[in-house]
């Protein structure tokens, strides 16, 4: 075995110290964006022809490049959704990369796909999907959406193929005026039609609103798509009337929840998720509300069986794989290669066990009632509506969009939060994202206070 090269041994330790010291950061940097003129004058030209050398390359991406990021990870991030790992997940993302494990067969990570699938399997019964149920992690919800929706659509042409059905003109889905961009972004890319269905006064997409839909689609519907937390107010739809719905017209029922389906883990939202266990399939992205580093979203089929005929790839180096039996991840989306993403999740829940993620995911939904009832105390400010999981949108009476946007600068600038604005219905407001174990009700205080003076 080589002896590694002194300068080689030098920049792994620096790259050790460097993680070290992010990870004792308590809390870590808010930091904040810089701009294309700032990053070029302090940092300039970093591919070059002769190489910078690997510790000065740290200690640009540390001095200058870092700080340009927005810590995601921080207790004040509740912009979006954000993203709150675990310290185990975060040391066990740096043994995956170290480790140079294919994820993609069993063949070459049969240990890897071991402990993703325990995951997967945990996510099943928690969803009360039928023994069996299983499927693959993949980049993020948009994947595992489209991916759900291609096995659909399979399955569908091959029922229509077997009663000697031809092809339908278009084919389609519904989901609910609410849904998330990626579906829409989904039917562009499978050149389909996509079906919004009207939702109730609350946001919620209900089964008789479902019905209406699939009366007036016509021929060529393949499934139907609930939403388990929208990301611009946690709603988290009718589960149980929606696939009732779609079951009674053998519809696949999928259901998109990226952000929220985490949420079936705390026994105050559980009720919420009445009639998961009707889905075809589902979604959840771990980066999210489950703790996990980016980038990972859990795809789960009731029968895996119908991912693996939608997205097996065929070719002659590949026979050895697809012929092989074996349980190979990379057939059960739209993927080939593929990092095993699962891992840190794996590594956290196996660490603290499962109990401590429902401890968690409960705290955070507890915390958004908390500050709701906070808000409607105070005067000058106007609750959007009673949060169903973990996001609290709001307003500030008699403030436009720039107020919004000066007060969210300046809450940046001084590193206290990121809090951007948001609207709905045509009316400017903004949204706590909870996600964070380490949010504190006090640092929300902090942040409404913020807002007495623009």
């Amino acid at each position: 075995m080589h002896k590694p090269h002194d300068a080689t041994v030098a920049l792994r330790e620096g790259i050790f110290d460097y993680a070290r010291k992010r990870l004792e950061y308590d809390p870590a940097p808010l930091d904040a964006p810089q701009t294309l003129e700032f990053l070029l004058e302090a940092a300039g030209p970093t591919v070059t022809e002769n190489g910078l050398g690997g510790l000065e390359t740290l200690s640009l991406f540390e001095q200058v490049l870092a700080p340009a990021t927005i810590s995601t990870d921080h207790p004040g991030y509740l912009s979006f959704i954000p993203c709150a790992p675990t310290e185990a997940a975060k040391l066990f993302d740096l043994i995956v990369s170290a480790s140079a494990i294919y994820g993609g067969s069993w063949m070459e990570g049969a240990g890897a796909v071991y402990a993703e699938n325990q995951v997967l399997e945990w996510l099943a019964r928690e969803a009360g999907l039928p023994e069996g149920a299983g499927g693959v992690f993949v980049q993020g919800g948009t994947l595992g959406n489209l991916s759900a929706l291609v096995a659909a659509r399979h399955k569908a042409a091959q029922a229509r193929q077997a009663r000697g059905l031809a092809r339908p003109e278009r084919w389609k889905f519904i989901c609910s005026a609410e849904a998330h961009s990626s579906l829409k972004a989904a039917a562009a890319v499978m050149d389909v039609d996509l079906i919004k269905a009207a939702v109730d006064e609350n946001g919620r997409l209900r089964g008789q609103a479902v019905e209406a839909a699939i009366s007036s689609a016509g021929d060529g519907l393949f499934a139907v798509v609930a939403t388990g937390g929208t990301t611009n107010f946690g709603i988290v739809d009718d589960l149980d009337e929606v696939g009732q719905a779609a079951k009674s017209h053998s519809l696949w029922f999928h259901v998109d929840g990226a952000y929220g389906i985490a949420g079936m883990l705390a026994p105050i939202s559980k009720p919420l998720f009445l009639g998961l266990d009707r889905a075809d399939s589902f979604i959840v992205d771990p980066h999210k509300w489950l703790f996990a580093p980016f980038d990972a979203c859990a795809l789960l089929y009731r029968n895996p069986e119908d991912g693996r005929q939608a997205h097996t790839q065929h070719g002659e180096y590949l026979d050895t794989l697809t012929e092989s039996g074996d349980w190979n991840p990379s057939d059960y989306a739209y993927n080939l290669t593929r990092r095993p993403r699962g891992l840190p999740l794996w590594f956290s829940l196996a660490t603290h066990g499962i109990k401590a993620y429902r401890d968690a995911v409960q705290q955070n939904v507890e915390l958004a009632r908390k500050i709701a009832d906070e808000i409607e105390l105070r005067q000058g400010f106007s609750l959007v509506r009673q949060p169903e999981l973990s996001v609290v949108v709001f307003e500030r009476d008699g403030w436009n969009i720039d107020d919004y946007n000066r007060w969210s600068d300046r809450l940046l600038q001084d590193g206290i939060a990121f809090v951007v604005p948001s609207s709905h219905k045509g009316r400017p407001n903004t949204r706590f994202a909870i996600v964070n174990p380490e949010t504190s009700f006090e640092l929300l205080c902090e942040i409404l206070d913020s807002m007495d003076a623009k």
